[in-house]
């Protein structure tokens, strides 16, 4: 049977929403189709990452989507306040579904739901089935016995202020706050003069979230700060992966040959849970695969393989996780990140770039731990998920 598409891509987040674009972009001539449940692509998002994360040649392509760009950011821990140097850039999903939808024209259908989904078919909740050389599944992380998980939960307010905020730049962390049985932080993006994104950010063991007390702790903050709010432009909330363990080939045999992006491929750093980057990343790889490469089992060898590359040169980060989430007390989580803060820039640049070298290591586990020592050398030997025991 005639495919009348060569690529469907299902869920118009940001990773597939970037293979789109990128492919309208690179390729015209392939028949792509884009298919998204809400009334726009992106969601309700903002997407941040660092100059040093992606290369000259991916910024180019990927600027005209970045809304606000800081040369610097600071972070702020009970012992320690420092200012970073090197480019911070955000995308909002407004500007992101604006831009990449009208890209995209014809080959985007929002509003519309799926209730099946295979290698080379998308069945809609109309019962129209539409079928493709290959479909990729960017719905976002699915449930698995194959990883062992802890999160990085967090809701943000877009805020309007009565009175300048005085922040010149971002502040990615601010620890000096009461932690509540987890590594906390609250995150600020000052969009404008009076204009900023406040963010309750909290490092568990649990997905589950509590709105109500994370908007408690956002208004606490602002008064704080003494800061007068005039309204609120938009709120967000969302809980990420961080990876602690996992078994790779398993988690992507469960797949059965389905093409997956973004947080379904397990595209993103293992600590941060930033998938800017990597969405980047895999755009350009699947724009510049051949027209016979584009058929659902080589397309998902490709991601498959993208994928592996990632998993083994984040090992090292997942044993920073397990040192994190596994050792020591929840509330006295903020000790390793000051600590790590206090590194050389060059290094942490590298860290937030996924691009740590030997001596970077080295340096990382060196000196005196913030944790226990014990409890950091149990926590470093546990490597599969089945071995995996959280601390009473």
């Amino acid at each position: 049977m005639t495919k009348p598409y060569d690529l469907i891509l299902a869920g118009g987040g940001l990773a597939n929403g970037l293979i789109a674009w990128r492919l309208r972009q690179r390729r015209p001539g392939l028949r792509i189709l884009l298919l998204d449940g809400g009334q726009r692509i992106g969601g309700n998002h903002t997407w941040s990452f660092h100059d040093s994360d992606l290369t000259a040649q991916e910024w180019a392509w990927v600027a005209p989507l970045v809304a606000q760009r800081w040369p610097r950011y600071q972070v702020r821990f009970p012992q320690l306040e420092r200012t970073l140097d090197g480019g911070y850039a955000s995308i909002a999903s407004e500007d992101f579904a604006r831009i990449v939808s009208a890209d995209l024209g014809a080959c985007l259908r929002t509003g519309t739901r799926i209730t099946g989904l295979s290698p080379t078919s998308v069945t809609l909740a109309s019962g129209e089935v539409l079928a493709a050389r290959a479909v990729i599944d960017g719905r976002g992380m699915r449930a698995t016995r194959q990883m062992s998980l802890g999160y990085q939960t967090f809701l943000g307010q877009e805020l309007l202020l009565a009175a300048p905020h005085g922040l010149r730049a971002p502040v990615i962390m601010d620890a000096g706050v009461e932690q509540q049985g987890g590594y906390r932080f609250v995150y600020l993006l000052p969009f404008g003069p009076d204009r900023i994104l406040v963010e309750d950010t909290h490092y568990v063991d649990s997905a589950a979230w509590e709105p109500e007390r994370l908007r408690a702790n956002i208004a606490a903050y602002v008064a704080a700060r003494g800061w007068q709010v005039a309204g609120m432009l938009r709120e967000e909330h969302g809980s990420l992966p961080i990876v602690l363990a996992g078994d790779f080939d398993a988690y992507w045999d469960e797949m059965k040959g389905q093409p997956c992006s973004g947080l379904r491929a397990a595209l993103f750093h293992p600590t941060t849970g930033y998938s800017l980057p990597h969405a980047v990343r895999l755009a350009d790889h699947i724009a510049g695969l051949p027209a016979e490469a584009l058929d659902a089992p080589r397309l998902f060898a490709a991601i498959r393989e993208e994928a592996r590359r990632a998993w083994e040169s984040q090992r090292f980060f997942r044993l920073l996780n397990r040192m994190l989430f596994l050792a020591g007390r929840p509330d006295a989580r903020w000790r390793v990140m000051q600590r790590f803060y206090r590194l050389p820039a060059p290094l942490i640049a590298r860290f937030y770039a996924g691009r740590l070298h030997l001596g970077d290591k080295a340096r990382l586990l060196s000196g005196k731990p913030p944790v226990p020592v014990g409890e950091a050398f149990a926590a470093a030997i546990k490597i599969h998920p089945d071995q995996i025991r959280k601390p009473a």
